[in-house]
């Protein structure tokens, strides 16, 4: 197959995704997973708020478990 920068023809097929699966592409949940991780470091360290520290360790947990789930889904 030889990709080209031109609409492609009435023979040719546009490779793209069916419009439900759009939504399971790899780029917008990876970046939402490593928001998650670094909201979680985040609330680990602050001295502030008691209850950001009891929450950090799940926030964390849901984060690293998103990104692991995320990296197997198609670019």
């Amino acid at each position: 197959m030889i990709l080209s920068l031109t609409k492609p023809t009435d023979g040719e097929r546009e490779r793209t995704l069916p419009a439900p699966r759009r939504i399971f592409v790899r780029g917008p949940w990876e970046m939402g997973a490593s928001i998650l991780i670094g909201l979680g470091v985040l609330m680990l360290m602050q001295p502030f708020f008691l209850w950001a520290y009891t929450y950090s360790f799940i926030v964390l947990l849901v984060g690293t478990v998103g990104f692991i789930i995320v990296s197997h889904l198609p670019e």
